[in-house]
């Protein structure tokens, strides 16, 4: 079946797109209902507009009491008939209104393989650290900054000489695969919250994710 998405984002929105993408190529069977950006002058908002997709973004008067911002949030993507909602580089926390709105229903995407490297700054922190394998996770967000269940990951070899840059291309790389896939997962009804772990029936299956990249594996 689709399902109606709702996406927050606060900067480029390349992941953004790349379910725009996944959606006209008619690989996700999804529809994406309002587009809800922290700033106003993320480009992101351009990519919706481009694609005639409502957005709302709000003041920094609104955003100075978080739960009041949140509020306002989960009225209007409830108002839109949304059924999930994609955080797509949405640098602030989701609290309660949206939580409680969408309840095992709020699903973040961040550039580590959790609960290693949380934070803003994940990519950098874990190439300073010298990591030889990092990655990508995708979980239901749980109203603590990078925490709650698992739905997937991602692992990614780090090689010898690469820089930060490149580094953080080949995650963005990864990210654009395994957003879409995780939410088309959503969309045919295999993803399952149950006692704070993820079912996924059946796993998502194994396969490459660009130069690097380790097997695909789903928390289960």
């Amino acid at each position: 079946m689709s399902i109606c998405l709702g996406v927050l984002i606060s900067g480029s929105g390349t992941n953004l797109q790349a379910i725009i993408d996944r959606m006209a190529a008619g690989t996700l069977d999804a529809t994406i209902e309002l587009v809800v950006s922290s700033r106003p002058s993320a480009y992101g908002l351009k990519r919706a507009e481009a694609a005639g997709i409502q957005t709302l973004t709000l003041s920094k008067e609104i955003y100075a009491d978080p739960e009041r911002a949140d509020e306002v949030i989960a009225s209007s993507l409830r108002r839109a008939g949304v059924d999930y909602v994609i955080m797509a580089g949405y640098m602030r926390m989701v609290h309660e209104p949206i939580l409680a709105a969408f309840p095992n229903r709020v699903i973040n995407l961040h550039p580590a393989l959790l609960p290693s490297f949380k934070g803003a700054h994940a990519i950098q922190d874990a190439y300073d650290y010298g990591v030889k394998v990092t990655g990508v996770t995708v979980h239901v967000a749980d109203g603590r900054y990078d925490c709650g269940p698992i739905i997937a990951q991602r692992a990614l070899a780090v090689e010898e000489g690469w820089t930060v840059d490149e580094l953080e291309e080949h995650i963005h790389a990864i990210e654009h695969e395994l957003y879409p896939d995780v939410i088309q997962l959503l969309a045919e009804g295999r993803v399952r919250v149950d006692g704070g772990r993820v079912h996924v029936d059946p796993p998502l299956a194994e396969g490459a994710a660009g130069d690097g990249a380790a097997s695909v594996t789903a928390t289960l």
